[in-house]
């Protein structure tokens, strides 16, 4: 039996600051955020596989600062503030694209792929001397892992593969680079970016929010995981990143009163080419039989990561949260990314990436599941922008949605002094406290 790896998780104590409302509503805490915080930590930006060939880049937008990932012509990406070095126009607004070289919309100069100035109009009218061949585009400190492009505005950061420590090791597995998306949104909410973050950072409210017609001392939801936090690994890093693993893979609340498997779990199970009438009245067996059937019929379908798996990666789920804004829960064959950046402005709003992505195995035919539901393996999504509340984002982060502007509006009240932790809240509890410090000057 493969064991869990736990040993490069340092599992700190907190330290037991009091974390207060203002923290989401202040706009001197989010200053601070500016100058302390952002710029000195690795981002995660884009997807590398959305830059193929040399030319090819993608804009994103990150609170006040917009960046440009470029596909190199000795097939590197660099990452550049999006920012004219001349009078600070932005160079572009398109979203993705290809080109040859980037000429600036208000006086047409025109930079290189590498960053160089080429061409500026009237270049012998500069006291300062032809700007060409002396100007460049600033550039961001730029890696690439997961088949995803980080960032760090920090230019003495130290190296991503240091900054994501058993992360790094533990998503090398699942081949991630190679995995397409099928479910692409991008939310304007009304809360602070930290509210979503403490959301993912702790399990507690699952049986509340998302099984509310179920009492709190249940624990098993719909999805067929146990979610007691006695039976649940919590791990910390000393980089500030954490990693939650529920046992999964159970048939207790998809049963019916005569026992009898329903969906999805009775579609998954008949997938694996298990029957699920034979565990009738065995909601307990079915974890082990579908980590049996995976490891047994997945190379055949092509699912070529399942050798570097654990038996316990076929049921359960793998959730992380990246210091300081990044969740993902990691299934066997399916990447949930969730992702909270800063509003440029207002510490009330923040944006709210939600994305699926999911392996690529080369003779499945089974659609992929999303937590909005069924799509077709050949069916990539396209990304979406919208409003909360304009859109459905799938049930469940629907019910995380009408937490998160509940809270908001809470976090604001006279009658909210501090937050009261749980013991299985510490990973919230040590994410405030890295962020003040941070604020001091202190790095993990």
């Amino acid at each position: 039996m493969n064991v869990v790896n736990k040993k490069s998780w340092d599992n700190p104590v907190p330290k037991g600051i009091e974390v207060d409302g203002s923290r989401y509503s202040s706009r001197d805490f989010m200053e601070k955020e500016w100058e302390f915080l952002w710029p000195k930590v690795w981002l995660l930006l884009g997807r590398e596989d959305e830059l193929m060939n040399p030319g090819d880049y993608q804009t994103e937008e990150f609170g006040r600062e917009s960046f440009i990932m470029i596909r190199q012509k000795d097939g590197s990406v660099k990452t550049f503030y999006n920012v004219c070095a001349h009078r600070g126009a932005r160079l572009t607004n398109n979203p993705w694209g290809k080109t040859e070289a980037f000429k600036c919309p208000y006086h047409g100069w025109v930079w290189s792929l590498e960053g160089d100035l080429k061409e500026a109009q009237d270049h012998e009218d500069f006291p300062e001397g032809d700007p060409c061949g002396k100007l460049k585009l600033k550039e961001v400190k730029c890696e690439t892992f997961a088949g995803f492009v980080w960032i760090n505005m920090d230019e003495n950061a130290i190296s991503l593969k240091e900054w994501l420590g058993p992360v790094w090791e533990d998503w090398q597995a699942y081949e991630i680079d190679k995995w397409k998306p099928y479910l692409m949104q991008t939310v304007t909410m009304p809360c602070n970016w930290k509210i979503i973050l403490d959301n993912f950072n702790e399990s507690y409210h699952l049986n509340t929010v998302h099984a509310p017609e179920k009492s709190v001392t249940t624990k098993r939801i719909a999805s067929g995981m146990d979610t007691s936090y006695k039976t649940t690994q919590f791990d910390l890093s000393k980089q500030g990143h954490n990693r939650m693993i529920m046992k999964g893979g159970y048939a207790f609340a998809t049963m019916n009163e005569d026992g009898e498997i329903r969906d999805p779990l009775y579609s998954v199970m008949k997938e694996w080419g298990i029957n699920p009438d034979v565990y009738k009245g065995k909601p307990e067996e079915t974890r082990e039989a579908l980590q049996k059937a995976k490891r047994a019929v997945g190379p055949e379908r092509g699912y070529t990561h399942y050798k570097n798996l654990r038996d316990e990666q076929f049921t359960d789920t793998q959730h992380y949260t990246l210091f300081p804004n990044f969740a993902v829960s990691v299934w066997t064959d399916g990447f949930h990314f969730l992702r909270a950046r800063p509003h440029p402005t207002d510490p009330e709003k923040s944006l709210f990436d939600h994305f699926w992505y999911a392996s690529q195995p080369d003779k499945e035919t089974a659609p992929v599941r999303t937590t909005k539901g069924i799509v077709d393996r050949n069916e990539f999504a396209e990304r979406q922008f919208f409003n909360y509340g304009e859109e459905s984002m799938g049930q469940t982060i629907d019910q995380d949605g009408v937490i998160f502007a509940l809270q908001q509006q809470g976090l604001r009240s006279r009658g909210f002094d501090r937050a009261y932790y749980a013991n299985q809240e510490s990973r919230v509890h040590r994410f405030h406290e890295l962020i003040e410090d941070y604020f001091n000057g202190v790095k993990p």
